[in-house]
């Protein structure tokens, strides 16, 4: 895959603002930009400036000037794509940016497609293709967590170990297919010992790697949170408190939440997604009965339930709650479940040591979900204990790794072709276990080779790479 042609694009985010950058690159891309660019010092051509440099000057078409400018020189190979690219601050105008676009367009340029100033970045050697998936990830992320893992695997620290247990596995499989060239001699020159134990260490990380994706998953993608429980009882009100605005319809009708409700909020940089659902309780309405259908499928795509019901009902009404807790035990019986206890502020100090109590001894509502206890009193309309709560919700993520700075898997085809390169890798580890012979030895190692080179690009295909930087937003 070979481009020779130069590309144009708007860099910045579509619409007006005070300035927008339009990027060209490509073995033209200074020779077009020095045809429609006058300097305001009346220095040299941009083609004889340094590389590295800003000129401050004014795009011309013809006679007309169309914007006073900055124009940013990089020659290859030191710039992002390792070609010629030119950088163009303007000012913001949707005007201006269509009219220096469609300028460079009749001068040579062809408009950029999703992703291809990154896209020549990784065929020139600037990024391995792991790299520059972490760029996509980087421009999504959207809170503190996903955006330490981006900057890391950007920085090659995924790659990196990847490229390390490929090297090994590497060295050793040429010793295995060296002796295949003296298979009458009946030598060997690689030790099965050192093998064994290499490949066990290379299974190890491999795990390690694999079970990451679940912390990296949710960290990229959030963790939905479904609030359920009966009507009236103080969901909606709980959504208000947790986002701190009015998202939600509060009202003292029971039922007045027919539909789901999401919005998101980032927990010490850990991004969840509050569901709040219709009231659970047997109805005739129609509106309501299929809202609370929406609630159990809601329950099924969330990772963490939260089970909200009135303290004020708990003193006389606490076997309805058990006999709940067990229904949602029973239908999901590998969710966390966490139970609050809501309007808390509506009881004496007797009644709130009674029901702390109640909870804390009662075996039914044992979830074994959360570190410590596993239910929470607070008032959602006063605010108390809610910052709990949240703290409750962090316990569910396990962000040691992330504290760590160790390596997490958040790609989805990174994780897909980790799990295909550790099945090759327990092949060759009950191989050598067996006296498997060098040749089928060497079959199981060119596979976990192969799969290692697809996560870095090593191997790829015009397939793959249109598959991963269609999902690019153009001018990256």
């Amino acid at each position: 895959m070979i481009y020779n042609d130069t590309i144009v694009a708007l860099a910045t985010a579509s619409g007006a603002g005070a300035i927008a950058v339009l990027r060209l690159s490509g073995k033209e891309a200074i020779q077009i930009a020095d045809a429609c660019f006058q300097s305001v010092k009346k220095q040299k051509s941009l083609r004889v400036q340094k590389t590295h440099t800003i000129h401050l000057g004014h795009i011309i078409d013809g006679e007309r000037t169309v914007d006073e400018v900055l124009v940013s020189v990089f020659k290859n190979p030191n710039s992002y794509t390792g070609e010629d690219v030119v950088e163009i601050s303007c000012h913001g105008s949707i005007y201006i940016q269509q009219e220096i676009i469609q300028l460079f367009l009749r001068k040579g340029c062809r408009m950029a497609n999703a992703g291809e100033f990154t896209l020549r970045a990784f065929l020139n050697g600037k990024l391995d293709l792991s790299q520059a998936e972490a760029v996509a990830d980087l421009i999504a992320s959207d809170n503190e967590a996903s955006h330490q893992i981006a900057m890391q695997q950007m920085r090659g620290g995924f790659s990196s170990e990847i490229a390390k247990l490929r090297e090994e596995l590497m060295n050793f499989a040429s010793l295995i297919e060296l002796e295949l060239d003296f298979a009458e001699e009946d030598v060997e020159f690689a030790d099965r010992s050192q093998f064994k134990a290499l490949v066990e260490r290379i299974g190890f990380v491999l795990k390690r790697l694999i079970d990451s994706f679940a912390v990296g998953n949710v960290i990229k993608n959030g963790i939905p949170v479904a609030i359920v429980g009966e009507p009236n009882v103080g969901k909606s009100t709980l959504l208000n408190a947790l986002l701190n605005e009015e998202r939600a319809i509060v009202s003292d009708i029971a039922g007045t939440t027919r539909d789901t409700i999401e919005d998101e909020l980032v927990i010490e940089g850990i991004g969840f997604r509050f569901i709040d659902t219709a009231g659970i309780r047997e109805t005739k309405d129609v509106v309501e009965s299929i809202g609370i259908k929406k609630t159990f499928e809601k329950m099924e795509q969330a990772q963490v339930v939260v089970l909200l019901f009135s303290a004020e009902e708990f003193k006389t009404e606490s076997k309805r709650l058990k006999i709940e807790i067990e229904k949602i035990k029973n239908r999901f019986p590998l969710k966390p479940l966490l139970i609050i206890a809501n309007k808390i502020d509506t009881l004496t100090t007797n009644e709130k040591e009674n029901i702390d109590v109640s909870l804390s001894t009662s075996t039914t509502l044992s979830t074994g979900s959360v570190e410590g206890s596993n239910y929470l009193l607070l008032s959602a309309k006063s605010g108390v204990g809610v910052e709990a709560l949240k703290e409750k919700l962090i316990g569910f993520v396990n962000t040691g790794a992330l504290r760590n700075n160790e390596t997490i898997v958040t790609n989805t085809r990174h994780y897909d072709s980790l799990l295909k390169a550790f099945e090759e890798v327990e092949k060759v580890k009950h191989g050598l276990e067996s006296g498997l012979s060098g040749d089928l030895l060497a079959i199981d190692i060119r596979q976990a080779l192969y799969h290692f080179g697809e996560i870095t690009g090593e191997i790829t295909s015009d397939d793959l790479l249109g598959n991963i930087f269609a999902n690019f937003c153009i001018g990256k």
